[in-house]
């Protein structure tokens, strides 16, 4: 009579073998991803401390200021995204985010400072400034301290100072349960979750995932790309820690002589749309959009906020005389 094999030694190395393809499959992705931001960009050394960027094309000068769990890499792509080609386009990486250090005063105004000693550096004397999410506060602090610096501020769902409805992270449960695997699991935490519950990944960057579902596969696309692109998790943990914990208060927003273009949505779960329209009413002759759909990422808007924000950029002669 013929003898099987144990069942459990089976299911056993059938296991194992799941488990070492599966850590074969990270360890792979996730050296594509600490390649790619480890890529294209420099350090420059300025009078506020080191400071990474990258440099894209010519024409008006453009800093493109990242959000929580960005880089000078998401700066890029905000810039693309948002704004289009016909500019030079600086996109620094803000406090603990890839290769820019944590320096002792970590404030939104000593943010503010760095990039303006970013374009000194760089013999920039006025940049339109593009603040998007978490990073809208440095180009808000810089708005109002640098003013002779900001040809136009451009704030996308701004996570800035409202009195009466603050900006917070989605406090649901699926939210705060990603949050604490983030934190307990880091990279290998990360991209479990963009494999297995992308919608919990998605809810954390503010959009509900019920948006998506109507969504064109372009959108849906373009959403999973901004989740994985979080990705080396590690290498922006100081920096989202930073901006996790604000301290926001309220700024001399009539200062700000810059055209102003301010947009949201309604649905953001991270409740910008208040902010968004607070800004807009302190700030002098400011333009707001707010959607009433679309989540912090703004799905299915993007034609729509590209082509807004280059007919305000061209009302105020910023666009380059060969942009199309």
């Amino acid at each position: 009579m013929r003898r099987t094999g144990h069942p459990l030694l089976a299911i056993s190395v059938a296991v194992a073998g799941t488990a070492g393809v599966t850590f074969l499959l990270y360890k792979r992705e996730l050296g594509r991803a600490r390649d790619a931001a480890g890529r294209g960009s420099r350090v420059a050394d300025t009078k506020a401390g080191q400071i990474e960027y990258a440099e894209r094309g010519t024409g008006v000068a453009l800093l493109s200021i990242h959000g929580a769990g960005g880089g000078f890499d998401q700066g890029l792509a905000n810039a693309a995204e948002l704004v289009g080609e016909g500019f030079r386009v600086i996109a620094p990486s803000r406090f603990g985010y890839l290769r820019t250090p944590v320096p002792q005063d970590k404030s939104p105004a000593a943010q503010g400072d760095a990039h303006a000693a970013l374009l000194s550096e760089l013999n920039i004397s006025r940049a339109v400034v593009l603040g998007v999410s978490a990073g809208a506060r440095s180009a808000v602090e810089m708005a109002v301290r640098r003013p002779d610096l900001v040809a136009a501020l451009i704030l996308v769902v701004p996570g800035t100072y409202a009195p009466a409805s603050a900006v917070a992270v989605d406090a649901s449960r699926g939210s705060k349960l990603a949050f604490w695997l983030v934190n307990a699991g880091m990279d290998f935490a990360w991209w479990a979750a963009e494999k297995l519950v992308p919608s919990m990944l998605i809810r954390l960057m503010g959009v509900p995932p019920e948006r998506l579902a109507d969504a064109p596969r372009s959108e849906r696309d373009r959403v999973i790309a901004i989740v994985r692109s979080v990705q080396p998790l590690s290498l922006r943990f100081p920096g989202i820690n930073i901006d996790s914990t604000p301290d926001l208060y309220e700024l001399a927003l009539e200062r700000i002589g810059a055209p102003t273009l301010v947009v949201s949505a309604r649905d953001d779960l991270f409740n910008t749309a208040p902010a968004a329209e607070f800004a807009a009413r302190r700030v002098p002759g400011a333009k707001l959009i707010v959607y009433h759909s679309g989540g912090h990422l703004l799905v299915g808007h993007g034609r729509e906020i590209r082509a807004e924000v280059r007919d305000f950029l061209a009302e105020a002669g910023l666009t380059s005389p060969q942009t199309p």
